[in-house]
């Protein structure tokens, strides 16, 4: 055991069970402990299925002091001793843990098997022939439930000896049941990639303690995948085989040994063999990583190979143009008409430019455009016609407010299950003529397939995004890569055309995005202020700026405090607790409920971390705790927070508190495809691995009328002025290019059939 402390108690009674935890607090009478206790009765708590009268469980764990309930046993793990006299085992098969088996049953088993009738069931269950009046329906229950119970506390019972507490033990036995410790004796590498929280390390530290061989194939080929699963989490497609043999040499061997590059081309056609890996050269995928690049370029390929049949005359767009610039009392400038004319007449276009540049107003002249040019021979308009989507939920707000029609995340668009499945694909694909896709930066490559397997070969595309942004979270970088092709018609807009209040944010951005910060001095004007500050003063002044903006009337919704790190003393967990006192302060009359180390209250603004499409929520939406309920108050009888999403309230219970978090302060890969009336960036040397050009002309390009800088001046400049510290690695250009290629070799007469898109590359 990991733990020296023991009590071995029996159940007085059950003062807490949750079942979706499988959290328990139980008082116990003690029986024996090496424990310093000075009563006879002990609250244990921790996570165990409910105890039963009649039985004696050993606790292993630590005393802790609670400082309203006083003395508590917190327990690791534990194991239970089957009952010893007939009267134990007759209320052990008669208690809750057995459905429909009541106390006459259970003495009928206990007479006919007597005290060893457990073991004598498990080892084979058709002893309960013997039992008089047992029904075929009752049995296999029966035998259900105990294999279900006991086998649980063996393996809690085992998995402990290597320091698995009982929460991941329940995620195990739920995935592998009664083959969770077979599963461990035969691998234990397999539970990194089946359950969350199982790392590699620790399945590494269970294998020495087994003794297994560091040259095991499973320890190699787990470090393999595991690599290349933490490699797509930094955006990665694929590794280069040279780049991984050292890196997983690395892993497995602290550099004392250096896998050969024979052994770990075996290792590789092993992956490969069990599809676990896709080779291609000397490159390296996870699977679903390699069939989304691919399938991007396929659908890329297979929708502008549909000739357009709407083409426009020039002098026919700028008639509606006209009366659309009477009507609206503006005027589109040339680049913005061109985009407009680009868009009508091409199949797929791609359409770029920085902030104050007019992407919006161009996407709603293409859709007047194309109301007047394309439907006007049509039985009327029609909203359904069109589909306009997002990444995030607050992105397709700010499309649906600029269109003046319904906009959905791509995730709610395609009908997404939680299960990476779609409702809408490509045996089932969506329909319309016309298709926005904003934000379109974000979007990684399995998304991006997924989306484009779904649309219609005849539907219009236009793909809208400011390159300059941040890369998708997810791995990839779509559009830049569509972009680098140079096989998709494109419209970079790059006049700025929002100057009516010459705003120096707009100018700030285009400053860096042209790798120009030196000649712009960051002096206070209107819309923008950048106050210098030591790191230790920084969160004061966030503090500062913060209560000046409430003072002066602005609302809880339109600061946003944005931040690229959680740590540090200037991180964004530092900043919510400390804003949060601030913008929602402890009143005796809110209610208020702990979770882990931070404190969730009603009138809190909080933030979604995950999609959650059964609850219409998504990653990155933002709302206010409106309510906190009490087990007594909700139907569910459990804590629960009512959060409003701007008009959608939806219920947390206390398991679903880790998808939120307080969002007084933000990430700013949180905040894309977001704006804010007034962003406050805390820019400090802490932060510095992460200052880089992308990062901070996002974070400056969230912001509407107000942005406050505050911190280290050289910080800043050195940050605008570097690149990304790696490019992603990605292959999608080159897939796009050879596909393209492709056709036009044969155009030009060569045999198709001699080709291959990757014999390009």
């Amino acid at each position: 055991m990991t733990e020296k402390g023991f009590v071995k108690a029996k159940l007085n009674h059950m003062i807490f069970h949750k079942e979706e935890e499988q959290f328990s607090i139980a008082s116990v009478s003690i029986i024996e402990s090496n424990e310093e206790l000075d009563e006879d009765e002990l609250v244990v708590k921790g996570h165990f299925p409910p105890l039963t009268h009649g039985n004696e469980y050993t606790f292993y764990g630590t005393m802790k002091t609670h400082p309203k309930f006083g003395d508590q046993y917190q327990v690791f793990t534990y194991e239970k001793s089957l009952p010893k006299t007939e009267d134990s085992l007759v209320k052990y098969f008669a208690s809750d843990l057995f459905y429909g088996i009541g106390q006459k049953t259970a003495q009928k088993i206990v007479d006919t098997l007597g005290i060893q009738a457990v073991d004598q069931i498990l080892r084979d269950e058709s002893v309960l022939e013997r039992v008089p009046g047992l029904n075929a329906e009752t049995k296999k229950r029966l035998i259900g439930d105990l294999r279900m119970h006991q086998g649980f506390d063996q393996v809690t019972v085992e998995l402990a000896k290597y320091g698995v507490g009982l929460q991941l033990a329940q995620k195990l036995y739920e995935v592998f049941q009664e083959r969770t410790i077979q599963q461990l004796n035969e691998n234990p590498y397999a539970f990194v990639f089946e359950i969350e929280g199982f790392g590699f390390q620790r399945a590494d530290e269970i294998a020495q303690e087994m003794g297994i061989e560091k040259d095991h194939p499973n320890r190699i080929e787990a470090g393999i995948l595991h690599v290349l699963e933490q490699e797509s989490t930094n955006g990665h497609v694929y590794v280069d085989e040279d780049w991984l043999l050292n890196k997983v040499s690395k892993l497995l061997y602290q550099r004392q040994h250096v896998i050969s590059e024979d052994d770990l081309q075996n290792h590789l056609q092993s992956l490969e063999d069990d599809n676990l890996i896709v080779k291609e050269d000397r490159r390296v995928y996870l699977p679903h990583l390699y069939f989304s690049e691919e399938g991007i370029a396929s659908q890329i390929k297979r929708l502008m190979d549909v000739e357009e049949d709407d083409t426009f005359e020039e002098s026919e767009l700028l008639k509606i143009i006209g009366e659309i610039e009477e009507s609206e009392g503006f005027s589109y400038g040339e680049e913005q008409f061109e985009a407009i004319k680009k868009a009508l007449n091409e199949k797929v276009l791609i359409l770029t430019g920085g902030p104050g540049t007019g992407k919006t107003t161009v996407v709603k002249g293409i859709i007047h455009c194309y109301d007047a040019l394309v439907r006007s021979s049509k039985m009327g308009k029609h909203d359904s016609d069109y589909i306009l989507a997002a990444p995030t939920g607050r992105a397709a707000k700010r499309l649906s407010e600029a269109t003046g029609l319904k906009a959905k995340t791509i995730h709610s668009l395609l009908g997404w299950s939680g299960e990476d499945e779609f409702e809408y694909n490509q045996g089932n694909q969506l329909e319309g003529e016309l298709i926005i896709v904003d934000e379109f930066s974000m979007v990684d490559v399995w998304l991006a397939n997924s989306l484009l397997k779904a649309i219609p070969s005849n539907m219009k595309i236009v793909f809208v995004g400011d390159e300059d942004q941040l890369p998708s979270v997810g791995p990839g970088q779509v559009l830049s890569d569509l972009l680098t092709a140079q096989r998709i018609p494109t419209s970079h807009l790059s006049e700025i055309y929002r100057q009516k209040e010459d705003s120096f944010i707009i100018k700030l951005a285009h400053h860096i995005k042209n790798n120009d910060i030196i000649n712009m001095p960051l002096s206070k004007s209107s819309d923008f202020n950048f106050i210098t500050s030591s790191q230790e003063i920084t969160l004061p002044t966030v503090e500062q700026i913060v209560q000046h903006a409430l003072n002066k009337g602005y609302k809880m919704k339109d600061i946003q405090v944005l931040a690229p790190m959680y740590k540090t003393e200037v991180g964004i967990h530092k900043l919510n607790r400390t804003l949060q006192e601030i913008f929602n302060p402890y009143h005796e009359q809110k209610r208020q409920i702990q979770h882990f180390d931070h404190i969730l209250r009603t009138g809190d603004k909080v933030i979604q971390l995950v999609n959650q499409p059964d609850k219409n929520v998504y990653n990155g939406d933002i709302g206010e705790i409106i309510a906190i309920k009490k087990p007594n108050e909700s139907e569910s009888k459990k804590d629960e927070l009512i959060i409003d999403f701007e008009g959608l309230q939806v219920s947390y219970t206390k398991q679903d508190f880790n998808q939120i978090m307080l969002a007084y302060a933000i990430s700013i890969h949180k905040s894309q495809g977001s704006e804010f009336p007034i962003v406050i960036l805390p820019v400090v040397r802490a932060f510095k691995r992460m200052l880089v050009k992308k990062l901070l002309y996002t974070a400056i390009t969230r912001s509407k009328t107000s942005l406050i800088i505050c911190g280290n001046y050289e910080a800043f400049i050195e940050g605008v002025q570097k690149e990304n510290a790696y490019e992603r690695n990605t292959t999608l250009v080159e897939r796009l290019q050879s596909m393209f290629l492709v056709e036009q070799m044969t155009d030009e007469g060569e045999e198709e059939k001699e080709l291959s898109p990757y014999d390009f590359m």
